[in-house]
């Protein structure tokens, strides 16, 4: 991991951009980060619009986090933002722009060749980031995931054990082979939908679920759309991790220390 630039920001938390590789990335640590034991990690997934587009909110969650004491982390997606340019992603994306505005249903060919590309590439990435981040002496888990790509968030949450909790933001664009994924998954989850999201089915969000395998899993549903979260949804949030990421730090220090 490369660190081409950092700021201290005006509450104290470090923000380092990072390269991985072709991969950009930014890093945010707690001040504490430096002064005390090594912290939990967030993974803040966000939709394939771009780093530079999503960094205001992407900024703001992680300052949210790093007021609870953790650091929070994300990754450029594959074809998104300044990373080279994937054509059969962009064609994807133009099918679902031209059916969604033709007022047709968007078949399960598109949301295939639209997701379950991005996750196969996306996912590995993340690993290797987390691979980086975990070595680094201020970070030291438990590790958590935050957000979109819900699919995204779907896979990291069967195939790596380092993530301990997973917040998701629900999404109705979920390839059907991802149900089957659900139904492995075991770690704790929060997922929020907003209820009247236009560009979500809120039926098939329902599904997804139920289909969860997950003994511990809620589901908060606010009303409004999908720029209309409620601040009192991300605390919520947010108090989901503080429970997994602070007790499960707890326990793995008492089995380290036995």
């Amino acid at each position: 991991m490369h660190v081409t630039s950092e700021q201290r920001l005006d509450d104290g938390v470090l923000e380092r951009a990072f390269t991985l590789g072709e991969i950009p990335g930014i890093l945010w640590t707690p001040e504490a980060a430096s002064l005390s034991a090594p912290v939990p990690l967030i993974l803040l997934g966000h939709p394939p619009l771009g780093l530079r587009k999503m960094y205001a909110r992407l900024a703001a969650r992680a300052r949210q986090s790093a007021a609870e004491g953790f650091a929070a982390a994300t990754i450029e997606l594959p074809g998104s933002g300044d990373r080279p340019g994937w054509p059969a992603l962009d064609q994807a994306r133009a099918d679902l722009r031209r059916t969604m505005q033709a007022g047709e249903p968007v078949s399960d060919g598109i949301v295939d060749a639209l997701v379950l590309p991005l996750v196969d590439k996306a996912v590995p990435e993340w690993q290797a980031a987390l691979d980086a981040f975990l070595s680094l002496p201020e970070i030291g888990g438990p590790v958590g995931y935050s957000g979109g790509v819900i699919s995204l968030g779907i896979r990291l949450a069967v195939v790596e054990p380092r993530i301990v909790a997973a917040g998701l933001f629900a999404g109705s664009l979920v390839p059907r082979v991802m149900f089957e994924e659900a139904r492995q998954v075991t770690i704790p989850l929060h997922v929020l939908l907003q209820w009247d999201d236009e560009g979500n089915d809120r039926q098939a969000a329902l599904d997804l679920f139920d289909a969860f395998g997950s003994q511990e899993k809620s589901l908060q549903a606010n009303m409004g759309g999908h720029t209309g979260v409620p601040q009192f949804a991300g605390d919520a949030a947010i108090q989901f991790f503080a429970r997994h990421l602070t007790s499960g730090r707890a326990v793995r220090s008492a089995g380290q220390g036995s």
